[in-house]
């Protein structure tokens, strides 16, 4: 995915390439029958194409404004995705204590944080149409795969692991109820994102708005030669195809934008912001710089993440 790298043209105007093709034999087309063929001479004033280009504004200006909202509410999901996902490891880490079996509390601590960087990463690709999870042999023990795969939804599953692990601190006294309750409100948030990202998912943006658009601008391409021949000649041909990919390219921007799950460069950076999230919550445990250690829960070793 493209981040912070500009965009090349060549991959811009690759995505209206059958377009442009076609544009362009349409725009040589005219001009061939209107050279060699003085009885179908055919102009139209300039401003005829222009009231059209009027409407045609209008309608891409309304539809790349509403695709930047779905855009940037996925955007801001994410990033209270990631606050969400800090304050949870803050409160995993500083809220449970006991004074009896540290080591089955390090234990528990370092499962829950591993498993929220887990769902960040099964969040964003589950979004993305993954059939298939990548990487998280290193942060979900055997068990919780095991558990999430009888699931269709599993960044659910994943949730759901987190409020049995929160009722199990409870009845160890890891935690009071208070915790408890504010460590659960965190947890809803973070279900209400999956909820709100599924909704942008899964509502598609109209049909029938998007065909109208479609009708206007080729309509507009078809009177353009017409309007330009007879001033400026075969240099209509180079201006009907500048003029046009302007406005495909707009369009083909907006429909790019109204999806912003899909795995292109103008997406929802969502693998990296999931990064981010992995490197914060490494960090609350104390393992950045430990990428040899193997989890307390596979292997048994000691390992204190308490740090005073």
């Amino acid at each position: 995915m493209l981040l912070k790298n500009k965009i090349p043209l060549t991959y811009a105007l690759g995505k209206i390439r059958k377009e442009i093709i076609l544009v362009t034999a349409y725009a040589i087309l005219i001009a061939l029958v209107y050279d060699r063929f003085h009885f179908t001479r055919i102009s139209i004033p300039l401003s005829v194409p222009m009231v059209m280009v009027t409407v045609l504004s209008l309608l891409l200006a309304f539809k790349s404004n509403q695709a930047y909202d779905r855009w940037w509410e996925a955007r801001t999901i994410w990033g209270a995705i990631v606050n969400d996902s800090r304050t949870l490891a803050r409160q995993i880490a500083t809220m449970t204590f006991t004074e009896y079996d540290s080591d089955a509390l390090d234990i528990f601590r370092e499962r829950f944080i591993k498993r929220q960087i887990a769902w960040g990463y099964v969040l964003g690709q589950s979004l993305r149409g993954a059939r298939t999870f990548k990487g998280l042999e290193d942060v979900l023990v055997e068990s919780e795969r095991s558990y999430i795969d009888r699931y269709d939804n599993k960044p659910f599953a994943l949730l759901e692991l987190h409020g049995r692990d929160l009722n199990f601190a409870m009845r160890k006294k890891w935690l009071n109820k208070y915790q408890q309750v504010e460590i659960d409100n965190t947890i809803t948030r973070l279900c209400n994102a999956m909820g709100q990202c599924e909704r942008i998912k899964n509502t598609v943006f109209p049909s029938t708005y998007s065909l109208y658009i479609r009708f206007a601008m080729y309509f507009f391409i078809i009177l353009l030669p017409f309007a330009l021949i007879e001033m400026f000649g075969l240099m209509e041909i180079p201006m009907v195809v500048a003029i046009a990919s302007s406005y495909l390219l707009i369009e083909k921007m907006a429909i790019h934008l109204q999806d912003p799950f899909e795995n292109r460069p103008t997406d929802t950076p969502v693998t990296a912001i999931a990064a981010t999230i992995e490197r914060d919550l490494r960090q609350a445990l104390n393992d950045l710089h430990t990428d040899h250690h193997k989890s307390l829960a596979t292997k048994g070793k000691e390992h204190d993440y308490y740090i005073m």
